[in-house]
């Protein structure tokens, strides 16, 4: 897993580099909007901590029913032509919200959360399967620690500057900023070389044969040991996770960092520059053989440790180290989880294995966003103490891996040694 470094990737890999840019700038868009989705539901309910949470799980459970079938789409088209039509889809969709005003209740918050996380369903799975098509194996590993690095650094973009702009100018400016974005990340996509999947020996798209291609990759997946152990490694953090990303938006009305969408978005700008760091810095943890087959569990337990240190200081400004260092953490387990997908699993399956993929960290997040939400709603626990008990669940399932998971992983990194 050994590869070239960031610098040299960007400058001999044009496609992967314009790639990028273009990603940058639709992502930093996105966060205008799901910042102002946060803060329209705290508006609708009187800052009801399940309507909040809601957005969150509107969003997770969307992209868990659509990702399966939307994987089994980057398996049979173009995989940049689903790019761009996602972002053509999400431009589209903003330009009539906006021109209509259609933003007025709480119902209406929730649909534009599942409409927009529609086009990011087709995008994501398709994108991640386009990857090794334009990056060989040298250069995967440096490509998605980039991606996901670029993703992060995006989200505390977005989110820093999204939230001052809501503040300033209002969410109106903040929701057209991002209709910018995307019709500007759609034209760049289109420069792009066209890239997979091989489509000489494609069916029809009958509802039957639709319906067995996904079926078959479902399958492939449970009779492969090495995909079926890391397909579901990034709903490890989820599990915690989910609820984490929620009661940072609690945490930021309350730990007085200004304003409620300014203290929003400083938090989830430390936790996109964490996300992103811990890749970048981290390659030499990932490229490791002695660590890597159990830095997966590790890096889950690593980010509950820092939750659980979150929940028991007072809430100065060390919570962003914390914050960051979590999810430093957490970004480990998603470059390092995609990366072995990605080397393990043939082209005709890619796609579908990203929609499994996607699915397992979208429920979980649902599930544990709307769980936590739910727990504030009726003071079950208090703030401390649920961020606390994600901790520990995120630690509990990190150890469950290094148990169960990883040594199997070393029995694989020892096979071909052996063999030599």
């Amino acid at each position: 897993m050994s590869g070239i470094g960031y610098i040299e990737l960007l400058r001999r890999n044009s496609p992967f580099r314009r790639l990028f840019a273009f990603n940058e700038i639709s992502f930093i868009g996105d966060w205008f909007t799901v910042i102002a989705l946060f803060i329209m539901a705290g508006q609708a309910t009187d800052n009801s901590p399940l309507a909040i949470a809601g957005v969150l799980a509107a969003r997770s459970f969307s992209l868990a029913l659509a990702t399966p079938f939307t994987g089994m789409l980057a398996d049979r088209y173009s995989r940049k032509g689903l790019m761009v039509g996602a972002n053509v889809a999400s431009f589209v969709v903003l330009v009539v919200v906006l021109g209509f005003d259609l933003l007025e209740s709480l119902t209406s918050v929730y649909a534009l959360a599942v409409v927009m996380v529609a086009a990011r369903a087709m995008f994501d799975p398709a994108e991640y399967a386009y990857l090794p098509n334009i990056c060989d194996e040298q250069e995967l590993l440096t490509a998605n620690a980039l991606t996901s690095g670029g993703w992060s650094v995006a989200l505390g973009v977005g989110s820093a500057i999204g939230g001052l702009t809501i503040s300033l100018y209002g969410i109106e400016t903040a929701l057209w900023i991002d209709t910018a974005t995307f019709a500007v990340a759609a034209l760049g996509i289109m420069t792009l070389p066209s890239g997979g999947p091989d489509t000489s020996e494609r069916k029809a798209a009958r509802l039957g044969v639709v319906l067995g291609e996904m079926t078959a990759g479902w399958r492939h997946i449970l009779e492969s040991p090495p995909l079926r152990r890391v397909v579901f490694a990034k709903g490890l953090w989820a599990s915690g996770g989910g609820a984490q990303v929620f009661l940072l938006i609690i945490i930021g009305m309350e730990a007085g960092f200004g304003d409620m969408a300014a203290g929003i978005g400083i938090l989830f700008m430390v936790r996109g520059f964490g996300s992103g760091f811990g890749p970048v810095a981290g390659r030499p943890l990932m490229e490791s053989p002695r660590l890597r087959p159990y830095l997966i569990g590790l890096s889950v337990g690593v980010s509950g440790l820092f939750y659980i240190a979150v929940s028991a200081v007072e809430w100065t400004d060390f919570i962003l180290v914390l914050v960051f260092l979590a999810h430093a953490a957490s970004g480990l387990n998603w470059v390092l989880s995609t990366t072995f997908l990605q080397e393990r699993t043939a082209d005709e399956w890619r796609g579908r294995v990203a929609g499994t993929d996607h699915f397992g960290i979208t429920l979980m997040m649902g599930v544990s966003a709307l769980a936590a939400g739910l727990i504030m709603q009726y003071e079950l626990l208090g703030l401390r103490e649920v961020i606390a008990l994600t901790g520990m669940v995120q630690i509990t399932l990190g150890l469950v891996w290094i148990a169960l998971a990883s040594p199997h992983e070393r029995k694989m990194l020892d096979q071909p040694l052996q063999s030599g």
